[in-house]
């Protein structure tokens, strides 16, 4: 679907330009775009270089324990019925821990480790577990607190004051996350309550 929404935009420039007369202005756009989107991809390897080391030290010295201890009652109360000590919470706690230092492509090892798990625990192999859309409904939205992968793109492009976004990535995704876990417990509820309903009918 994605590609088909780009694929349709650039068919509407394009043919808008032919009938503008305007195509050396998308080819010079081509050209240019290129070359600055290879100057952001070299100036981003230094930047995630920092990062990845930083997260590292975090990791070696033990401060991602800390945090994981610090999400855990979260996760217990959002996965009340996954048991403490299964793979599944490990890999979900892991999974929130990096999306909560910014680090999304870190953390999808992790989210993909954690849906293989839950998808054991689940009873219905069709059908995606109360647990697994919690997961991917949290997952999604993202609680946080420093967003490293966005204030490296804007340093990387010239930003004057990359880190100014924290505290307005920290609020929309706190706003974010808390609607998930909202409209997740919402429609829950309703399909808990449908269900319910037709095995009442199916009993009669």
């Amino acid at each position: 679907m994605v590609n088909s929404i780009w694929f349709g935009m650039m068919f509407i420039a394009l043919l808008a330009a032919a009938v503008t007369g305007r195509m050396e202005t998308v080819t010079e756009a081509v050209f240019s775009s290129a070359e600055k989107a290879v100057t952001v991809a070299f100036s981003l390897i230094s930047i995630m270089t920092f990062w990845l080391g930083m997260m590292r030290l975090i990791e070696k010295s033990g401060l991602i324990h800390w945090i994981v201890r610090a999400l855990r009652p979260l996760a217990t109360f959002l996965y009340p019925r996954i048991p403490k000590e299964h793979p599944a919470m490990h890999a979900i706690l892991m999974n929130m821990s990096a999306n909560l230092l910014g680090m999304g492509s870190a953390a999808t090892p992790f989210g993909l480790k954690a849906m293989k798990e839950l998808q054991e625990l689940n009873d219905d192999k069709e059908t995606a577990s109360d647990e697994m859309c919690t997961f991917l409904a949290v997952n999604t939205s993202s609680l946080t607190l420093i967003p490293t992968t966005v204030v490296a793109l804007r340093a990387a492009t010239g930003s004057i004051n990359p880190t100014e976004i924290v505290g307005t990535v920290l609020v929309a995704t706190t706003c974010s996350t808390l609607v998930a876990i909202f409209f997740d417990r919402i429609f829950r509820h309703f399909y808990r309550s449908r269900r319910q309903r037709g095995r009442s009918k199916c009993s009669r």
